[in-house]
C-alpha cells in the first residue's frame, strides 16, 4: 500500500493535541468508499516486552464473504506513553509501517478505537484515514466521549452517541445481549454507511471479522485462518500474498 508516513512525530501530550487540532480540518465526513469495496481491511496493536516494543497488525479481507487475503505485521519501538485521546501517536508509527507492507490496496479500512466520537474529533481512525487517504471507520470497544439512550438487546439495534448537540457515533448491538460497539466515522465516510459496513463485517461474534483477527495477529493469539489462494485487482493482475 502506497502512501506518504510522516517524518516525525510529537513526543509530548502539548505537541501531539496541536498536531490534532492542525490536522482535524482535514477529515472528511462525506461517502468517498469505492461500492461496493472489495477489500476492507482491519488493523490493531498490542505490545511486548512491558510495552517497549509496538506490534501492529493488518489483515485484508474480500468484501462481502469476509475471506482472508492477506496479512502484514510490524514491530518498532514505542515511542509514545500511553495517553487517552492521544493513542495514535503511540499506534500510527508502527501500524503505517504494517500497511507500507501491505501488497493489496483496501478500500475501506476498520480501526479498533475511536473515529470523530473523541475529544477534539480527530481519533485514530480519523487520524489514519488522513494520513493513508482512505476511507476508515472507528470501531471502538468502549466510549471515550459521549452520552446515549439505553441500547435494546437485540442483534443490529444501535441508538446515537451525542457530544451535546452532536451527533458523534452510534453504539451499535453486534450481537444479542452483548456490550455494544461505538461506531463513528473517520474519514471520507458517513455515519449511515459506516455503520452499515460495521453490520456487515459482523456477521457472527461481537467484533468486525476484520478487528477479531486482527487483534489475533496483534497478540499472537490463536491461529488465522488460511489465506485465500489468489484475488485478482480492477485490471485482474494476480497479486502475491504475505
Amino acid at each position: 500500500m502506497k502512501f506518504e508516513a510522516p517524518t516525525t512525530w510529537p513526543t509530548d501530550a502539548a505537541a501531539a493535541i496541536s498536531r490534532q487540532n492542525e490536522l482535524r480540518s482535514q477529515v472528511r465526513l462525506q461517502d468517498e468508499v469505492r461500492s461496493p469495496p472489495k477489500l476492507v481491511a482491519g488493523v490493531d496493536v498490542g505490545f511486548e516486552e512491558n510495552g517497549e516494543v509496538t506490534r501492529a497488525a493488518v489483515v485484508v479481507l474480500e468484501f462481502p464473504s469476509l475471506q482472508l487475503v492477506e496479512t502484514a505485521l510490524a514491530k518498532r519501538p514505542t515511542t509514545f506513553p500511553y495517553v487517552p485521546s492521544l493513542l495514535s501517536f503511540r499506534e500510527l508509527p508502527t501500524l503505517l509501517a504494517a500497511l507500507a507492507e501491505l501488497k493489496l490496496t483496501p478500500d475501506l479500512i476498520l480501526c479498533d478505537g475511536a473515529g470523530i466520537a473523541h475529544p477534539r474529533r480527530f481519533g485514530i481512525a480519523c487520524h489514519l484515514g488522513v494520513t493513508v487517504d482512505c476511507p476508515t471507520i472507528g470501531v471502538a470497544k468502549s466510549r471515550l466521549i459521549g452520552t446515549h439512550e439505553a441500547v435494546p438487546s437485540e442483534k443490529g439495534a444501535w441508538v446515537p452517541l451525542r457530544d451535546r448537540d452532536e451527533t458523534i457515533g452510534a453504539v451499535y448491538r453486534s450481537r444479542t445481549n452483548t456490550k455494544p460497539l461505538y461506531v463513528s466515522a473517520g474519514h471520507r465516510i458517513t455515519l449511515p454507511t459506516a455503520l452499515d459496513y460495521v453490520r456487515q463485517c459482523t456477521p457472527k461474534y461481537r467484533l468486525p471479522e476484520t478487528t477479531r483477527l486482527a487483534d489475533r495477529l496483534a497478540s499472537n493469539r490463536g491461529q488465522l485462518p488460511p489465506l485465500k489462494s489468489s484475488c485478482e485487482d480492477d485490471d485482474t493482475e494476480q497479486m502475491s500474498l504475505l
